[in-house]
């Protein structure tokens, strides 16, 4: 069976998430509400603004049922400022962080001069490892700290520093930057896989 792969869909471009999804074989739902959520194998949090979603997760009373189900092993995949409300700390009294990374991160840290770019993203872990595939960064934050359980997927080489954007810890994976409009599918597949493990775990 398919597994049923949830989308926020409160804000942000949830759109382009469901036909990645699509391409993956899996069935995708949008999530608007707690009980859509509760029906789903994982989730996506999609870029937009996270200060909005916040409120809009707030709001919706999906906040509380999410912070569960991550604590209980549901996968959750975040894309930009998804990868800010996962995070442990955001920095910004405005964003509700999930807390399911132990990573710590700097909202629209690339300042207005580049809001928008694309660069070149080294893969440093897993099976894909020596790929270099094209980053699509959008007001992109900037993960500043990680915890010693959290894995860095993928790292971007800017000014003689190296900058982790992607990481996983455990269910949770997050990337600062949009894999979804270059139609890559390294970062989908792996919470398919996650999402398909879990689903023989409840079987």
């Amino acid at each position: 069976m398919h597994p049923k792969i949830g989308i926020l869909a409160l804000q942000g471009d949830f759109a382009e998430h469901v036909q990645v999804v699509k391409r993956l074989k899996a069935e995708p739902v949008l999530v608007k509400t707690p009980d859509s959520l509760a029906s789903v194998d994982a989730l996506i949090i999609p870029g937009g603004e996270s200060t909005t979603i916040s409120r809009l997760m707030k709001k919706s009373g999906i906040f509380p049922l999410l912070k569960r189900l991550v604590g209980e092993g549901l996968p959750v995949y975040g894309t930009c400022a998804g990868a800010v409300l996962l995070a442990k700390n955001t920095g910004d009294a405005r964003v509700r962080p999930l807390g399911a990374l132990d990573i710590s991160v700097k909202r629209n840290a690339y300042g207005p001069q580049k809001e928008s770019f694309e660069g070149a993203v080294a893969i440093v872990h897993g099976k894909a490892r020596g790929r270099v595939i094209k980053g699509v960064f959008i007001r992109a934050p900037l993960i500043t700290r990680t915890g010693r359980k959290v894995a860095i997927l993928a790292v971007r080489k800017e000014n003689g520093s190296i900058h982790p954007v992607a990481v996983r810890q455990g269910n949770v994976i997050a990337t600062t930057f949009h894999p979804e409009l270059t139609g890559e599918t390294l970062f989908h597949s792996m919470l398919k896989e996650l999402a398909e493990r879990r689903q023989n775990e409840q079987a």
